[in-house]
């Protein structure tokens, strides 16, 4: 028989908001001890202590408006945040500081949060998008300089970018975007060049998030149904469809794979965190804690197994951290 799903190893509260994007930050001078970032509806970012589970630090650099996207730049002192403000800011909170050094006015309406790429020691690249409906642009970090924007065919008709993933294969070749539309396809997209290599319709509904693993060249998206797709790139560089599957619920607002490649966890409107075995899709647990919807799911890059968390945002002003197939 299997086991009953656990508990929470703790609960995070004090947000006074949804949360809508969580970032775990291992390195640093207690590598044991991460930090975690998160971002809420009300403009704030919290920094939590992990020992303590309470706040070390309160940001507020989005003039209350919904932090949807927050991620460390090689070290927890360097943080970029992406609000409803259509700005993306950077920050430098080394030595107590709390301080905004540079922000990217985005002049996007939507939900679609940036993603980053490091290409060089201090160097990074963002997708994010742009203000045309269907466009995404890339800049180099920090200098601001803009790379390319993508454009989608005339007669394409994907709607708006909802998510976007940078990755390369490895460091020093060429980056690639994997962005989910409206219209339900992810497109793989070549940066230098600015053309689009290969679509694959995955959806009938919006992409809400998707993730990929560049090791085994395959990747998984959710939307607002009940189905999980997972697709292929094979060395033509074209996405086919691998498999699907079904879900109890529709909609899914986040979608992690953990970086050992073993495990992933959704984070669904019908307030339930749930892991899969990566390798088959196997549902291991479903974590039945929130009240209201999951926004987002972290997992920490821990170098032991053993301190592996996982930590789930909701509507409902909770962060739930957890242990949980730490040893796979």
């Amino acid at each position: 028989m299997a086991l009953p799903p656990p508990d929470p190893q703790f609960v995070l509260r004090g947000t006074s908001a949804a949360v809508h994007t969580l970032h775990f930050s291992c390195g640093g001078a207690e590598p044991d001890i991460p930090l975690l970032f998160s971002g809420s509806e009300n403009g704030f970012i919290h920094v939590w202590n992990l020992k303590t589970h309470r706040v070390d630090t309160a940001l507020d650099g989005h003039g209350r408006k919904s932090v949807c996207c927050v991620k460390t730049m090689g070290g927890k002192d360097r943080l970029l945040s992406q609000g409803r403000d259509q700005r993306i800011c950077l920050w430098d909170l080394a030595e107590g500081r709390t301080s905004v050094t540079d922000s990217v006015f985005t002049e996007h309406v939507g939900f679609c949060r940036c993603s980053l790429l490091q290409v060089a020691q201090g160097r990074w690249l963002m997708a994010m998008a742009a203000r045309s409906l269907e466009e995404v642009q890339i800049l180099e970090l920090p200098s601001k300089t803009s790379v390319c924007t993508l454009k989608p065919e005339v007669g394409a008709k994907l709607g708006m970018p909802m998510c976007l993933k940078l990755w390369q294969l490895s460091c020093g070749s060429q980056p690639v975007l994997l962005a989910g539309y409206e219209d339900g396809s992810v497109v793989l997209w070549n940066v230098s060049t600015g053309k689009a290599l290969s679509r694959l319709v995955c959806h009938q509904e919006p992409v809400m998030s998707l993730d990929f693993d560049s090791e085994k060249a395959k990747g998984i998206s959710g939307s607002s149904e009940k189905v999980l797709s997972i697709w292929s790139l094979n060395e033509q560089q074209n996405l086919q469809v691998y498999k699907t599957h079904e879900l109890i619920n529709a909609g899914i607002s986040d979608i992690t794979i953990r970086p050992d490649k073993k495990v992933l966890a959704t984070a669904g409107w019908d307030h339930r965190i749930r892991i899969f075995g990566w390798k088959k899709l196997k549902p291991l647990a479903v974590l039945d804690y929130h009240t209201a919807t999951a926004h987002c799911v972290s997992f920490s890059d821990h170098s032991n197994p053993r301190d592996r968390l996982l930590a789930a945002g909701s509507r409902d002003q909770r962060i739930s951290v957890w242990s949980i197939y730490a040893q796979t």
